[in-house]
């Protein structure tokens, strides 16, 4: 991962860095390595932002920068790459989340991660696994799941149930969602 260099110092006498905004510019790279840059930070940190863990954020920022290579045109506008490089994120988290959950979720909304659930496609023996599943777990780490994924809390609401910060809820789930999947490899179906 690219390290960011701190904004330089406007002369004049300020002690204080100010913020810059920064213009996207309609020119197109000159490369493919000028994407990487420009962009890697970026999509790492939406991965990380998403699943609370470096591994996987790295290796999920890999694979969007690997699936954009071939459809993506060096002669679209700076603009239209990051757009691009987004749609791809969310397609790359959303089947990650359903290869470790066995559910898609694309949603990017910091309040609400989980998409709602329409009650009746949902079918009874899953719901029976689930629950089976969340029995053999340890008590935190059901709870835990059961608080994002069933009922559909943020992780504000999580960590106010639970009692712990919003990073230890995400580590938490993490762990919870790694364990469940051990364990829903011994449950019948």
């Amino acid at each position: 991962m690219g390290r960011r260099l701190p904004a330089r110092r406007e002369s004049g006498g300020q002690d204080e860095p100010r913020a810059r905004l920064r213009v996207v510019s309609a020119e197109a790279y000159p490369d493919w390595e000028a994407v990487y840059r420009d962009n890697v930070d970026r999509v790492f940190r939406l991965m990380f932002s998403r699943v609370g863990n470096r591994a996987d954020a790295e290796d999920l920022t890999g694979e969007v920068f690997l699936r954009a290579l071939r459809p993506l045109r060096l002669s679209a506008s700076v603009g239209e790459v990051r757009t691009y490089l987004v749609a791809t994120t969310r397609t790359v988290l959303a089947e990650h989340w359903r290869r470790t959950l066995g559910r898609e979720i694309t949603t990017f909304d910091d309040e609400r991660d989980v998409a709602e659930t329409v009650p009746e496609l949902i079918d009874a023996r899953a719901g029976e696994r689930a629950e089976r599943i969340l029995a053999a777990l340890p008590e935190r780490y059901a709870h835990v799941l059961r608080l994002r994924f069933l009922q559909g809390c943020s992780l504000k609401e999580a960590a106010a149930e639970l009692g712990v910060t919003v990073a230890n809820v995400k580590v938490l789930q993490h762990r919870a969602v790694r364990r469940a999947g051990e364990v829903a490899g011994g449950v019948e179906t």
